[in-house]
């Protein structure tokens, strides 16, 4: 053990008798360790964003799927609130395309049917002005509806718009005139959801029974159907034995068991499906980045092959004086773990600056998708490790051609 530190005094000594060769030979340890830091770091931090912002989005929603001509009916669905336990509501989003003409000009409309109870889905949102549609409204198809602050903003210039009055062409299905009754806008400046794009259609939100009635079909449960259904489940329910009992009543209604008539989805699946996305874009990037690593180990091993020549003499006499081979294999192995740590730990702090540096730049560029950056410490120590052992493996070759060298022909040689 005091060998061995002994060893390690003499590799300090070493690198700082050539303070700028010893610099240069760690940059590209440097270099490499920083860009794995810095993109694991981003890639952790923007994961935890996207991750917090969609947990706010479907948290709790389960999509239902019919895969075969057994389609779901709106009483299936309300079968499978009264018998399933832990199903709160859902809902079908059956759609109107349209057009709308004010002061502001024409515009693109998608008309929504929505449940009284819609607002649960959308907890992204939150109401600004005015109110939800109630279920006296939904039960005599009223023509009301609600709206986002930026589609009232597009089609009247205002969010101030309660009380008016927006007509929507359905083309041969005739016109369909709705009162605006709210105003709902984005929590929190929320990034992932608010979005828009050039004649992006204007959502407005109305009665499902409104909808129907307008698009001329008869609102009877027996006789409308989807092929996608979306169920909110109370908090602190067993997503997976919840769907299971939802697919069993499915089944039982249409005579399915035995088959895969139905499939669900929760939002953990979709969660676990952009996580995976994610981790498999940081760790590719992170494997190019990490490619510097061995430009920096291949540094390392030239260097010390020009610290062995240069150092034939010392060699030379301390064989001489009965260093052993072992002895002389672990001093140079010293010396290039050293280098390589040293320039690992070099490289941590520069990512980790870097990362930090490039996350207060979006914040002030683009504060609505602004997070801060995130390492764990067993990154931290693994890279440290690692770039400790591209030092002892590309320091092998040199600490051996030095070990055996023949002391007669290291003196002679100088």
């Amino acid at each position: 053990m005091a060998q061995l530190s002994e060893y390690i005094k003499m590799a300090f000594f070493n690198i700082l008798a050539n303070k700028m060769r010893s610099l240069l030979t760690m940059l590209g340890i440097i270099i490499g360790i920083s860009s794995v830091i810095l993109i694991m770091s981003l890639g952790n931090g923007a994961k935890e964003m996207i991750s917090g912002e969609l947990d706010s989005v479907g948290n709790g929603q389960v999509a239902l799927v019919a895969l075969t001509d057994d389609i779901i009916s709106l009483a299936d669905l309300d079968a499978v609130v009264d018998q399933v336990d832990g199903i709160v509501t859902y809902r079908d989003d059956p759609q109107g395309q349209g057009k709308v003409t004010t002061v502001k000009g024409e515009f693109s409309a998608s008309v929504t049917g929505c449940r009284t109870d819609q607002y649960l889905f959308e907890q992204y949102t939150e109401l600004i002005k005015g109110r939800y549609f109630n279920e006296q409204e939904f039960e005599n198809a009223s023509h009301v509806c609600y709206m986002s602050a930026a589609d009232a903003v597009r089609l009247f210039g205002t969010t101030d718009v309660l009380g008016m009055m927006v007509d929507v062409e359905f083309g041969s299905l005739g016109l369909g005139e709705y009162m605006v009754i709210g105003i709902t806008d984005y929590k929190d400046n929320n990034s992932m959801m608010n979005f828009t794009y050039e004649d992006m259609p204007v959502t407005i939100y109305v009665p499902t029974t409104t909808l129907r009635n307008d698009m001329g079909i008869d609102f009877s449960n027996e006789d409308i159907y989807t092929e996608v259904a979306y169920l909110m489940l109370a908090d602190d329910t067993d997503a997976q034995k919840t769907c299971n009992e939802v697919i069993n009543v499915l089944n039982s209604r249409h005579g399915t068991h035995g088959t895969e008539a139905f499939y669900f989805q929760t939002f953990a699946d979709y969660m676990s499906t952009i996580n995976t996305v994610i981790n498999l874009i940081t760790l590719f990037i992170s494997l190019v980045a990490g490619i510097s690593l061995v430009v920096g180990g291949i540094g390392v091993m030239n260097i010390m092959l020009v610290s062995v020549t240069e150092r034939t003499r010392e060699i030379g006499i301390r064989k001489a004086l009965g260093a052993k081979t072992g002895s002389i294999t672990v001093q140079f192995l010293s010396e290039s773990a050293i280098i390589s740590m040293i320039g690992g730990i070099l490289g941590i702090l520069t990512g980790l600056i870097g990362a930090f540096l490039i996350t207060r730049v979006i914040a002030l560029v683009a504060p609505e998708y602004a997070f801060s950056p995130s390492i764990s410490t067993g990154v931290v120590i693994g890279a440290t490790l690692f770039a400790s052992a591209i030092g002892i493996f590309f320091g092998i070759y040199p600490a051996r051609k030095a070990a055996k060298m023949n002391p007669i022909d290291a003196l002679r040689s100088v």
